[in-house]
């Protein structure tokens, strides 16, 4: 092989290279806006509202009791939302620091709040496996909340320019 062939073969490399890594990065912001977009639709925003108004440990007959007979199911719009995002941490589509700057504080209270509930849909549905991800989810970020306490972004970056 010339010196000709050989540069030409290092630089179709290295251009196929720079292309994975856009790509790569590409994907990786497209799942974050999504994440974003996630949270900007009428019936999240409602039934996040909603769970806020609900006690801690929330029973299903709580559910419905405080928030009527759609409680439930907005309460379910809530949980396959954290079932989703947890997946896409847990194969690293999203990073755990992109997750807790957007949604930590939403995801832990959510868990706060529905975790009975969650226990009785499992019972209820005789799966373990029922709400799993949201479960995995909430304790990723409590355990990253245990290793370095949130500070708000105002304080935190209260000299960012």
């Amino acid at each position: 092989m010339d010196l000709g062939t050989l540069a030409n073969a290092v630089n179709a490399v290295a251009v196929a290279a720079a292309q994975i890594s856009d790509y790569r990065r590409q994907r990786r912001r497209e799942a974050m806006l999504e994440l974003v977009r996630s949270f900007q639709s009428p019936d999240f925003t409602r039934a996040l509202r909603r769970m806020n108004s609900l006690p801690d440990g929330a029973s299903r007959a709580t559910i419905r009791s405080q928030l009527g007979s759609d409680g439930e199911d907005d309460m379910f719009l809530l949980g396959m939302t954290w079932e989703s995002l947890g997946v896409l941490l847990f194969r690293r589509e999203v990073t755990l620091d992109v997750m807790d700057d957007l949604f930590a504080g939403a995801i832990v209270l959510s868990w706060r709040k529905l975790h009975a509930f969650v226990e009785e849909d499992r019972h209820d549905m005789q799966r373990e496996t029922v709400w799993e991800w949201f479960q995995w989810l909430a304790e990723r970020i409590l355990a990253h909340e245990r290793a370095a306490p949130p500070t708000p972004a105002h304080i935190a970056y209260k000299d960012w320019k």
